[in-house]
C-alpha cells in the first residue's frame, strides 16, 4: 500500500511541476507586453550623463519618447545596463 502511495505521490508531483513550468512561461510572457511594445520601437538608444541631466528638454524635444531605468522592474527583465530611450522617431 505504501508503494501505491508514494507513485500516486510522483505522479502528482510530476503534474505538478509540469504545471509550475507552464505558469512560469506564461508569466514571463504576460511581463514582457510592455518590453515587446518597447523593443518593437524602432529607435532605441542608451540616454548620455548630459541628457539625464536634463531629461525635460529631451523629452520636450523628442515626441514620444519611453525612458527605461536599468533598476526598474521593466528594466530588469529587458537586461539593460545603462538608462535607455525608445522611440519611434530618431533621437
Amino acid at each position: 500500500e505504501a508503494a501505491d502511495k508514494y507513485a500516486e505521490l510522483e505522479k502528482e508531483k510530476a503534474t505538478l511541476e509540469a504545471e509550475i513550468a507552464r505558469l512560469r512561461e506564461v508569466h514571463s510572457q504576460k511581463l514582457s507586453k510592455e518590453a515587446q511594445k518597447l523593443m518593437k520601437m524602432p529607435f532605441q538608444r542608451a540616454i548620455t550623463k548630459k541628457e539625464q541631466a536634463d531629461m525635460g528638454k529631451l523629452k520636450k524635444s523628442v515626441r514620444g519618447l519611453v525612458v527605461v531605468h536599468p533598476m526598474t522592474a521593466l528594466g530588469r527583465e529587458m537586461g539593460l545596463q545603462e538608462m535607455t530611450g525608445f522611440s519611434k522617431t530618431a533621437f
